[in-house]
């Protein structure tokens, strides 16, 4: 993938170093808020079922939060570096964010009609705070459209090589897109729908398919952002569309779940089948529609 010459974004929140510390001092601990001991075992208990661990800690945060509201007033750290990073991976984010805003301030409005409003992305390393709950890097890259980022440890890239048998910067350029796929239904409404949809699904399997649906639809967004923005400037390599693909699939659900379970059960998808997150990502790949996107429809 050519990404050198890609406008950055500075739309980027540094926050590593130190130790991957907390914004705004520390986890909420007590009544009405989260334990850090929870938010861990949420997040192991969602990476082990294939469950998209800020779904768990989002949801049982907002129960917390009903039954108290409050606001708490917490010693802020040293603020993180909002222009984008120096290294050399840092900046590959920060191009790939780039991209995405240039693509999607254009196309957006072209084809839906709405203004396009660029997410944040957070850099971390090891954990850091969102308003969805404690981003950790054992969650992966994830989406909280409660503060309208995007939490992205780097490390996620590795295990993608190591574990996942996928990698290489057109795959890794997938992953962000991916979240930022979310972003952009966030911003047409559709998210608000589906976590609706999602609260009054009379089964956890139909409350998973609807999740199915919505993560194969950001990867779709995910190609068309690669199938525009090589129409901008040409990125794409030789090679760069099967990094892709491998990686969709080796993070597919019945990929993981034979991984760590031994076998398959299908109503426990969250994201998609090896072959569903396939064909939707060259869906949007080869159209560069947001429209092909509509999962709900099939």
């Amino acid at each position: 993938m050519k990404w050198e010459d890609l406008q950055s974004s500075e739309n980027i929140e540094d926050r590593r170093g130190g130790g991957g510390p907390m914004m705004g001092g520390g986890p909420r601990m007590g009544a009405g808020g989260l334990g850090l001991g929870t938010m861990v075992i949420l997040g192991l208990i969602g990476w082990a079922l294939g469950i998209n661990p800020a779904i768990l800690i989002g949801g049982a945060q907002i129960v917390n939060n009903m039954r108290q509201e409050r606001e708490v007033a917490l010693p802020r750290q040293e603020a993180p570096r909002q222009s984008a990073p120096t290294d050399q991976l840092g900046r590959f984010v920060a191009k790939v964010v780039g991209s995405n805003e240039q693509v999607w301030s254009r196309v957006l409005p072209e084809q839906k009609g709405v203004r396009f409003q660029p997410p944040r992305l957070v850099l971390f390393n090891g954990y850091t705070q969102s308003r969805c709950g404690t981003a950790q890097s054992a969650m992966g890259p994830f989406y909280c459209p409660l503060d309208q980022r995007i939490y992205l440890d780097t490390s996620f890239f590795r295990d993608m090589q190591r574990r996942f048998g996928g990698g290489g910067d057109f795959a890794y350029a997938y992953v962000i897109s991916h979240e930022m796929g979310h972003h952009v239904q966030n911003l047409l409404g559709i998210l608000p729908k589906i976590q609706r949809a999602q609260q009054l699904a009379g089964s956890r399997s139909e409350a998973n398919a609807l999740s199915v649906r919505a993560e194969l639809m950001a990867d779709c967004l995910a190609g068309v952002w690669a199938n525009n923005a090589n129409k901008q400037k040409p990125i794409l390599e030789e090679g760069d569309i099967e990094q892709a693909v491998a990686s969709a699939q080796a993070i597919g659900d019945d990929r993981q779940q034979r991984a760590t379970r031994g076998y398959v059960v299908p109503d426990s998808f969250t994201h998609g089948s090896a072959a569903q997150r396939t064909q939707w990502l060259l869906k949007g790949l080869r159209t560069g529609s947001i429209d092909a996107c509509n999962t709900f429809n099939e």
